[in-house]
């Protein structure tokens, strides 16, 4: 995966990347694996938002992609790399031999021809799928689940890799791209491997209006508005915001003040991720 840089032509285009899209082999998707996409905006099923600063965009239509893995023991062969609109990372489409056709997130060092395989008798390579209680310490792995059957949750974006460090009875000890330390069950299904597109990072949109392609509307600051609309406005000309520490709109702490909920599976986290 290499970037292009673009010529200075115009203000928009300086400082401008993008992709070479070299590891792209087919260019149409396959038809009996897409849905229609419908724009939200932002919008909750009763038309408020709850997603700022989200609207008109591309048209997009969704890939399925297997995130569960769960054709045990049945071959696939990789029969081409494509892009997805909806992720950073590239998606390999897999013809499996009993004739079935998926989409998987595809990994670094995962090419056309190639064979995958889930399972517990599944090899130690890129793309193929096992319970981590079968993989040796110190394996890199993505698309990990955290409840058996569930299917992959963690580790789905470009260039992610987390690694397993120990093996503790009935769980095993994950070092996550964040940093943070967590226990999942042994039996749990990871997929071997670095994602793909691992450039990704690196891409600079150049201009406002690339942005707005991706979906994404401009977000006004606080201190441009009145006292009505934000807590950090009002003021004749530029003022400081005049209270103790920055807030949000709605009035609560912006830095510094946790707003984690507790969830039932924060019991597994050994360490939180390095700030």
């Amino acid at each position: 995966m290499a970037l292009k840089i673009y010529r200075p032509t115009s203000p928009g285009r300086r400082g401008m990347s993008g992709y070479t899209f070299d590891e792209i082999t087919k260019s149409k998707p396959e038809k009996s694996l897409l849905l229609p996409k419908k724009k939200q905006a932002g919008r909750n099923f009763r038309g408020k938002i709850t997603v700022r600063h989200r609207g008109g965009g591309e048209k997009r239509r969704l890939r399925i992609i297997d995130f569960k893995r769960d054709k045990i023991d049945i071959p696939g062969r990789v029969a081409a790399i494509e892009y997805d609109p909806n992720r950073s990372a590239r998606i390999a489409l897999i013809y499996y031999v009993d004739g079935e056709k998926r989409y998987i997130l595809a990994p670094v060092g995962l090419n056309v021809d190639d064979t995958i395989m889930s399972g517990n008798n599944a090899e130690i390579k890129p793309g193929n799928t096992l319970p981590m209680k079968q993989m040796p310490s110190g394996t890199e792995i993505h698309n990990i689940e955290m409840a058996p059957g569930k299917g992959g949750q963690m580790v789905r974006s470009a260039g992610a890799s987390a690694q397993l460090m120990a093996k503790e009875g009935k769980h095993v000890l994950l070092r996550l791209p964040s940093g943070e330390l967590r226990r999942v069950r042994s039996e749990c299904m990871a997929t071997i491997g670095q994602i793909g597109n691992i450039e990704h990072q690196n891409i600079s949109l150049g201009k406002a209006g690339r942005k707005r392609h991706m979906g994404w509307r401009p977000t006004v600051r606080g201190s441009a508005m009145s006292p009505r609309d934000h807590p950090h406005g009002g003021g004749e000309g530029r003022s400081p915001i005049g209270m103790p520490g920055p807030k949000t709109p709605w009035g609560k702490p912006a830095l510094g003040y946790k707003t984690r909920k507790p969830k039932a599976s924060d019991r597994m986290i050994v360490k939180r991720r390095v700030k």
